[in-house]
């Protein structure tokens, strides 16, 4: 019944996978066969290969979507996957979403939180929360709690929170995590809300697993293919060398990308794999749990494959607790998870 507070158990399992491992390549042998599935962000990249890789093993998936048209349009010929609305920077559309997935269903056995944004400007929902934290982290927390009762009923639910090795651009600011009092950086608002999503892997896994509940957090590594940089500038692009005056990506650079089944292949990984049986609140990446980063990895930005490893302020204990506290006191939502 360990956890992993304090990175107690980030120490590589050697699952035999690797940063080219695919979802199908981890999915192999597992049987889904009875099991439901939602995936937020599951229409477009990673998202979209989760859940085509989870309906293969013969999961029944939904997939709650803010545009509903476009999921659909994804979707088309992807059988067993149902499309519902939601719009994770409204709370009323999450208790929505919930309230009627839990008027169909007892159980839920994977909750796989998977969309978020990346590179915007400042942006507030309608709470005057900044639209990553919003997003990434505060979002997918009241949907958890929400889905909670139908997590538990599984006997055995696992939540995986796709995070980044972006949050090693910033840890939480407790203090001022909706930068009223801070100058805006899109890149430190991203970090921090990918950190929170490895404190909620923590916390969440800390107090559901005795009721079977696990949770994972994961970086998918570098991936080329995917919408998360759509709003970004070209220009941020080309002045982090990856893009040419035309606004191309350097063959060389695309060479070092990971396709997008193997960006997904992680968040399956932590979803399915028998490996993690009796594990949870880690951080994982390349099909496997991550390495505590205590400044022994050394990280050169040209080469994805050394952007590895987890901080420890992104799986300590006090930082975990103290994020469940402000995300129940900013989304108004109780979850004792009890």
């Amino acid at each position: 019944m360990n956890d992993n507070y304090n990175g107690a158990l980030q120490q590589p399992l050697h699952s035999g996978f690797n940063a080219t491992s695919t979802t199908q390549d981890v999915i192999k042998g597992i049987d889904l066969h009875d099991k439901t599935v939602i995936v937020t962000g599951g229409y477009a990249g990673i998202g979209l290969e989760t859940v085509k890789t989870l309906v293969t093993a013969g999961a029944k998936v939904i997939v709650p979507a803010r545009d509903v048209q476009k999921a659909a349009n994804n979707l088309k010929g992807v059988n067993n996957v149902t499309v519902e609305a939601m719009d994770l920077m409204n709370p009323a559309s999450i208790d929505a979403f919930a309230d009627k997935f839990l008027s169909v269903h007892a159980q839920l056995d994977i909750l796989i939180n998977n969309a978020g944004i990346m590179w915007v400007p400042l942006q507030r929902d309608q709470r005057g929360y900044e639209s990553q934290l919003a997003t990434n982290h505060l979002g997918h927390f009241q949907l958890t709690a929400r889905l909670w009762p139908a997590l538990k009923h599984a006997n055995g639910a696992r939540v995986v929170n796709v995070s980044s090795f972006g949050h090693q651009m910033a840890p939480f600011n407790f203090d001022d995590p909706n930068f009223i009092n801070r100058e805006y950086e899109t890149l430190q608002g991203y970090g921090q809300s990918k950190t929170a999503n490895n404190l909620f892997s923590v916390e969440l896994d800390h107090r559901g697993k005795a009721f079977g509940v696990r949770a994972f957090s994961l970086h998918p590594g570098s991936v080329l293919g995917t919408d998360l940089g759509r709003v970004a500038p070209m220009a941020l692009f080309q002045q982090m060398g990856t893009h040419d005056e035309n606004g191309d990506i350097y063959p060389e650079v695309a060479a070092r990308l990971k396709t997008v089944a193997q960006g997904a292949a992680t968040s399956v990984w932590c979803a399915t794999s028998p490996q993690l049986n009796g594990i949870g609140g880690v951080y994982c990446e390349d099909a496997d749990i991550a390495q505590l980063d205590e400044g022994n990895i050394v990280h050169n930005y040209d080469d994805p494959s050394s952007l590895r490893g987890v901080k420890p302020y992104a799986v300590d204990a006090t930082n975990a607790r103290k994020l469940w506290a402000i995300s129940e006191e900013m989304t108004g939502v109780s979850f004792p998870a009890n």
